[in-house]
């Protein structure tokens, strides 16, 4: 893969987005252990659908391959990372129940630093500048407030409760469901 793929891929999209104090970019495979580390944790997994517990390297190189290759914009992850540390967290775009939807999650020792929101910010941008969606589906389960608070503070709205099954509780939980549209993020950030 030549640098300027790597930067900006073969579509001429930029898969790296650099923020004051942190780089997204896409996931490589060199990254399993580090993901494996930062998710085998209760107090980050417990707050992911599908993340199951215990979580392994093995179970890092069955989901990383697919988001190294795809070049859709709608289903593309960033790895978030710092200088200091390397990487640090996720956020990602995937076909939802309702149309795109937005994920994230932060290793449990970089919370409370305002790294998630700088993340999310950046990566919202970049989803709707480079798609012609006009709405950004998320959601939280009930209990994770810290996620919430970023989200309205971008701009996204409650548009109901659902229950959605939780991998690392093995439960159905209650979820927040949201949805952020163009106009509301660009308000929101000007």
């Amino acid at each position: 893969m030549s640098a300027l793929e790597r930067d900006f891929g073969p579509s001429g999209l930029p898969w790296t987005i650099e923020t004051p104090r942190l780089v997204l970019r896409r996931p490589e495979l060199a990254d399993a252990e580090r993901y494996a580390q930062l998710l085998n944790n209760f107090a980050v997994a417990g707050n992911l659908a599908r993340v199951p517990l215990p979580f392994t390297v093995d179970d890092t190189r069955e989901w990383l391959p697919e988001k190294t290759r795809t070049l859709n914009p709608r289903e593309f992850g960033f790895a978030i990372t710092t200088p200091q540390d390397g990487l640090i967290g996720n956020v990602g775009f995937h076909e939802g129940r309702f149309g795109p939807d937005i994920g994230y999650w932060l290793g449990e020792p970089y919370w409370g630093q305002g790294y998630m929101t700088e993340a999310v910010i950046a990566a919202i941008k970049w989803f709707f500048d480079n798609t012609d969606a006009d709405i950004l589906y998320s959601g939280v389960f009930h209990f994770n407030m810290a996620s919430l608070a970023i989200q309205f503070k971008l701009g996204f709205v409650e548009t109901g409760r659902s229950q959605i099954f939780c991998v690392a509780r093995d439960r159905e939980i209650e979820h927040i469901d949201t949805e952020l549209s163009r106009e509301d993020f660009e308000a929101s950030i000007a």
